[in-house]
């Protein structure tokens, strides 16, 4: 599928559709059922999503080696009851809503912190947007979708300058070079500072750079600290290694969870995350690896204080 998308030059070309059995499980794990491309549906399809499918990191510490094909994405998501970081999350999500008839478009984002957008970070995020969706307040029908930001985005944003309120968060979207490129600045309280990105139509090509990364480099913070988070409507469930957290409604540091047993129970209950296809070897080599990151983080706080 991943060949076929390359041959097509961009992403979600018709000709890219989940077959009907995938299609299925990945609705049912949303709770809804198939309908017509409509702003009501979009909605609940991409709250459902955010609430029922975990941005999570913990596929590299256990030694699985992801693609970001939209298809394979998928179906772990469906079948496999997993998530994944922004490729995954958005790559799924986008060949989802187009085998629904959507019009959905891959774009080219980056991340950044304090500093500032910055050339560099430009290809480590996937950005969706959908067109041919008008409404009297998005006149121009062109919407912006994103359920690879963790703990930022619950519902689409019409892709409309100014401010959006998502609670617990305040954020803005705003058009840069003339509307060629726009930016998102997300809430202080948020997990990220912003995310820039061009509405340039993207190509899966676009990404594998940042993902081998993302994915490998000592360097790179989803290798240093594994993570899984869940939004829902008022906030986002986190756990960072083995520190689970609430933001927005609730919000709360809890104390580490150090026992693996109790540690996979929360991943199940929390963040739906069973991890019921992953054989025991992986389950060990998972959960010794994030014991070792939670005591190499134990050590930089003590040095650090």
């Amino acid at each position: 599928m991943f060949a076929q998308l390359r041959k097509n030059g961009s992403m979600f070309e018709s000709m890219a559709r989940l077959d009907f059995d995938v299609q299925r499980a990945y609705l049912a794990r949303l709770g809804i059922e198939a309908a017509p491309p409509s702003v009501e549906a979009m909605r609940l399809l991409v709250g459902r999503h955010a609430e029922r499918v975990p941005y999570e990191t913990l596929w590299i510490p256990a030694g699985e080696a992801w693609s970001i094909d939209p298809y394979e994405s998928a179906a772990r998501i469906a079948v496999d009851g997993r998530g994944g970081y922004c490729y995954h999350m958005n790559g799924a999500l986008g060949l989802l809503l187009s085998s629904l008839g959507y019009a959905v478009r891959g774009h080219i984002g980056g991340v950044h912190g304090p500093e500032g957008p910055q050339p560099a970070v430009m290809g480590n995020h996937l950005v969706l947007t959908v067109e041919q969706l008008p409404t009297e307040t998005n006149p121009g029908g062109v919407w912006y979708v994103d359920n690879g930001l963790g703990d930022a985005l619950h519902d689409p944003l019409p892709l409309v300058p100014g401010r959006h309120d998502q609670p617990p968060f305040v954020l803005h979207l705003e058009q840069v070079a003339e509307g060629l490129q726009w930016h998102l600045t997300h809430d202080p309280d948020g997990g990220f500072t912003g995310m820039t990105w061009t509405m340039a139509h993207a190509h899966p090509a676009d990404f594998e750079a940042q993902h081998q990364w993302l994915s490998t480099s000592p360097e790179s913070g989803f290798v240093q600290v594994p993570m899984a988070e869940r939004r829902d409507a008022t906030g986002a469930d986190v756990i960072r290694g083995l520190v689970p957290s609430r933001i927005g409604d609730g919000a709360r540091t809890d104390e580490p969870v150090t026992r693996r047993a109790e540690w996979f129970d929360l991943l199940a209950d929390r963040f739906d995350l069973r991890l019921h296809g992953m054989p025991e070897e992986t389950r060990e080599r998972l959960w010794t690896n994030v014991l070792a990151a939670h005591r190499r983080w134990q050590e930089s706080q003590t040095s650090q204080s």
